[in-house]
C-alpha cells in the first residue's frame, strides 16, 4: 500500500520550492492583484502539489495550476471551468463523490484517482520555459514513484504528455522513439499507458474541439485499462 504519510512530505517540500525566479514572481503578484471577482479571497500563490487517493490506479497529469483557479485555491483543477469539465467527468465515471469543487475543503474525495501536473506553478500565459519544466518534473517523478499502484498515466494536453513521458523516463523507463500525442492516443512506457486527451480549457470545450462524450470515453479507457485483470 503506497505510504500516504510519504505524499504528505513530498507535498509539503512541493509547497515550499523557489526554484524558478520567473514562476515564483507571477504566482506572487497574481495572488497580489487578485481578480475582481475575487477580490476578498486570500489566494494560496504558492507551488500546488498533487491530491487524490494514495492507491489511486490513474494519474491524471495537466500542465499547471490555473492563475486564478489552483494558484487561488491551493489545489489542481479547482475553482476554475477545466476543472469544472475534469470533476463532472470523474463524478460520472464513479472516480469523484461529487461533480464541482471550488476550495480545498469542498469534501471532494477522488476514488482510484490521483492528480497532478508537470509544472506546480502558474506560469505567464500558461507557458512553462523548458527550463521551467525540467525544474519540476522530479516531483511529479516522485508522486508517480509513490503512488507504486498507478498503471494509467492520464494526459490532458501535449505538454502533460510529453511531461509524463519525461517523468517516466526520469524513473528509468525509456521508451523508443516519441509517442505521438493525440486525442485518444496510447503508448506503453515501462510499465505504464499513456492515454493521451485534449485538454479541458474553455478554449477546447466551448469550440467543441473536446465534448463530454469525447472525455468520458477516454476516462473510460483509462478505467478499463488500470483495471486488474
Amino acid at each position: 500500500m503506497p505510504d500516504p504519510m510519504a505524499l504528505r512530505a513530498l507535498s509539503a517540500e512541493i509547497v515550499k520550492c523557489r526554484t524558478c525566479p520567473r514562476l515564483v514572481a507571477w504566482r506572487e503578484r497574481v495572488a497580489r492583484e487578485k481578480r475582481a471577482a475575487f477580490a476578498g479571497q486570500t489566494y494560496w500563490g504558492r507551488p500546488v502539489p498533487g491530491f487524490g487517493d494514495p492507491a489511486a490506479r490513474i494519474l491524471i497529469v495537466g500542465l499547471a495550476p490555473a492563475a486564478h483557479g489552483g494558484n487561488r485555491t491551493g489545489r489542481i483543477f479547482t475553482g476554475d471551468r477545466s476543472g469544472d469539465f475534469l470533476f463532472a467527468a470523474l463524478y460520472r465515471a464513479g472516480l469523484a463523490n461529487q461533480p464541482t469543487s471550488v476550495s480545498r475543503d469542498d469534501g471532494l474525495e477522488l476514488r482510484e484517482t490521483y492528480i497532478g501536473a508537470v509544472n506546480r506553478c502558474c506560469p505567464p500565459g500558461n507557458r512553462p520555459t523548458p527550463a521551467e519544466r525540467d525544474n519540476c518534473i522530479p516531483y511529479l517523478a516522485r508522486e508517480l514513484e509513490l503512488l507504486d499502484r498507478v498503471r494509467v498515466l492520464l494526459c490532458l494536453g501535449r505538454f502533460a504528455w510529453d511531461g509524463a513521458v519525461r517523468a517516466a523516463s526520469h524513473l528509468g523507463h525509456g521508451v523508443m522513439g516519441r509517442p505521438r500525442f493525440g486525442h485518444g492516443s496510447e503508448a506503453e512506457v515501462g510499465p505504464y499507458t499513456l492515454l493521451g486527451s485534449y485538454h479541458p480549457s474553455q478554449q477546447n470545450t466551448f469550440t467543441g474541439k473536446l465534448t463530454a462524450a469525447m472525455f468520458d470515453a477516454v476516462i473510460a479507457r483509462a478505467v478499463e485499462v488500470a483495471t486488474p485483470n
